[in-house]
């Protein structure tokens, strides 16, 4: 299994897919320390898959947000 994050805009549409993760945390971990970057190229929020499953998202990359 797999863990990918997908990248949507402001308007919700797809702005790309991250690396994939062999583990859970690994992906989360990677999140944490790449989402200011990935905020300044213009994505707005991530949704996080095990293979072609979302376990959760949106997940906003604005701060004071969820």
């Amino acid at each position: 299994m797999t863990w990918t994050w997908k990248y949507e805009d402001s308007d919700g549409k797809d702005a790309g897919v991250s690396a994939e993760f062999e583990a859970r945390g690994d992906a989360e971990s990677w999140i944490g320390e790449a989402f200011a970057d990935l905020a300044d190229d213009g994505v707005a929020q991530v949704r996080l898959f095990e293979d072609a499953k979302e376990i959760y998202g949106p997940m906003s990359l604005s701060p004071g947000e969820e």
